[in-house]
């Protein structure tokens, strides 16, 4: 299984959620499946991607070639595409992952997740959506959804196209049921 993460770039995420990120992209690794993600090696991304290369996992980085200016990116990935466009780098991240986990993150992950939420809603992929929610990070915008639900502008059975967890086990028992 090729697992997309969406997560923060920045150098200065808190060390709380890079732990876990860690450990998370270990997890990966340990199970067999192969990484893909923005190509960053610093804050969550960078924390699931050592994670997953330091027990020898894959990793595919998918970033514009610009994206250099803004972050340092991962020098050892066993594939790396540079794109265009950020558009461009969130096609190749839907035509090449079979599930999605949102891990703490900022405006950028916003922008991911909403889009493959979005597209999961008008039937463009059928994919497994995880909001890593590490020590109530997402509890906000999970809160501005339940609201706007309550507004009806968003169907309540909206909320079924994601999973929400708080534990990398839960993650993984999620991703493998069968359905």
């Amino acid at each position: 299984m090729r697992i997309c993460l969406y997560g923060s770039g920045s150098s200065s995420t808190n060390s709380k959620y890079t732990e876990v990120s860690y450990k998370l992209g270990q997890e990966i690794a340990e199970r067999g499946y192969e990484l893909v993600f923005g190509g960053g090696d610093t804050g969550v991304m960078g924390a699931v991607s050592k994670g997953v290369i330091e027990n020898h996992g894959k990793v595919f980085g998918i970033a514009p070639e610009w994206m250099k200016e803004f972050e340092g990116m991962c020098k050892d990935c066993f594939k790396f595409i540079h794109t265009s466009t950020m558009d461009e780098r969130k096609n190749l991240f839907l035509k090449h992952s079979d599930a999605f986990i949102v891990a703490p993150g900022g405006i950028g992950t916003l922008d991911e997740f909403f889009e493959i939420f979005t597209l999961k809603k008008l039937k463009r992929h059928n994919k497994k959506i995880v909001v890593f929610n590490i020590e109530g990070y997402y509890d906000t915008m999970l809160n501005m959804i339940d609201f706007m639900i309550d507004q009806g502008t968003i169907p309540k059975d909206n909320k079924n196209l994601f999973h929400i967890s708080t534990s990398i086990e839960d993650i993984f028992n999620y991703l493998e049921d069968a359905d």
